[in-house]
């Protein structure tokens, strides 16, 4: 395949970036800064603010990096949930916008969204669901409704032009070179404002990520004329639910962390998101803020999901374990204590 992977420098982006390669495939990325790691792989990229592609310089890039492109891998968007609505708007759901254009305009037959979970999540327990889970009428955060936003618009645009989509929910990405989620966990952690939310038993999916990037591969390897995946969504995880705080204290073993003592109620938690959303809006601050009553709701309920469609449609299976992921994690984290 010829492809263009945006977000290409990105956790997930990169490992996705690495499998195509391995595959013998030509990649392309899509990023806004510099990445090393892309020009020591060869990797043409070009350089345009997704959000701002709908005209000027960054729409003209935008196209050059689209044209003799067979599939688009769209990884790229803004998360966390301290971020105010417009800046979650303008990359996830126009920068998408702006991407489908770009790729019908230049041909481009097949388009795989990064979606999320979350599209789906309206702040209760979600125990083993599919796909025909409806979006929420309400949303808790910003980052979930733009994601829903971007996913429905690709899923609408499978047919046109030529262009065949679908979108991709892997449910909390881990692994090694993680930027985001394993670092904040650590940095909460080592400060001491880690705590328990709820009972501690609650059941949640995640992704190793090299199977989220294998994943998308098997997904657009699979968008077909004619075929089921053409215009749906699917979830993704290891297919194997964890105790989320049990897995938590896996992770912080590996940081030579001591396991999550102190905890907080669901109902507090929910009470001091609240609190803190209308203090982060009243002064504008775009840090994430320590607690939402999304982030208490996640931290509390179960989420779990029926994987039968991804295996059905396009033979989504973990290619790694949980058990060789955190091993994986282990070693880095040998590694650089080693170099240090």
């Amino acid at each position: 395949m010829r492809a263009l992977v945006t977000g290409a420098g990105g956790f997930l982006g990169l490992y996705l970036t690495e499998a195509l390669l391995r595959n013998g495939d030509t990649v392309r990325g899509v990023c806004r800064g510099c990445y090393p790691e892309l020009d020591a792989l060869g990797v043409q990229c070009f350089h345009a603010d997704l959000g701002k592609a709908d005209c000027g310089r960054d729409q003209e890039t935008l196209f050059q990096a689209c044209e003799g492109v067979d599939v688009i891998f769209h990884t790229a968007a803004i998360s966390g949930i301290g971020e105010p609505w417009e800046k979650y708007y303008r990359t996830n759901t126009l920068g998408t916008r702006n991407l489908l254009e770009a790729a019908k305009k230049a041909g481009v037959k097949k388009f795989v969204l990064t979606s999320s979970p979350s599209v789906t999540f309206a702040g209760e327990p979600q125990c083993g669901i599919d796909e025909s889970a409806p979006y929420p009428e309400k949303w808790l955060a910003h980052y979930p409704h733009s994601k829903a936003l971007a996913e429905k618009m690709v899923l609408e645009a499978n047919g046109e032009n030529g262009l065949l989509t679908c979108a991709l929910r892997p449910h909390l990405i881990w692994g090694p070179r993680d930027k985001a989620l394993i670092p904040r966990l650590i940095a909460r952690a080592r400060s001491g404002r880690l705590r328990r939310v709820g009972d501690g038993a609650n059941l949640v999916d995640m992704i190793y990520v090299e199977n989220a990037a294998l994943a998308h591969i098997q997904a657009a390897e699979a968008l077909r004329d004619g075929a089921p995946v053409c215009g749906r969504a699917y979830f993704l995880s290891q297919g194997e639910p964890v105790n989320c705080w049990e897995w938590i204290d896996e992770l912080l073993a590996i940081y030579d962390l001591p396991p999550v003592r102190k905890s907080i109620s669901f109902k507090t938690a929910s009470s001091v998101g609240f609190v803190c959303e209308k203090i982060w809006k009243i002064f504008g601050w775009e840090s994430d803020p320590p607690m939402t009553r999304f982030l208490a709701a996640q931290l509390a309920h179960s989420h779990y999901f029926d994987l039968a469609l991804a295996r059905e449609h396009f033979g989504y299976f973990p290619k790694y374990s949980k058990s060789e992921g955190m091993e994986a994690l282990r070693q880095e984290y040998l590694e650089k204590n080693v170099k240090k």
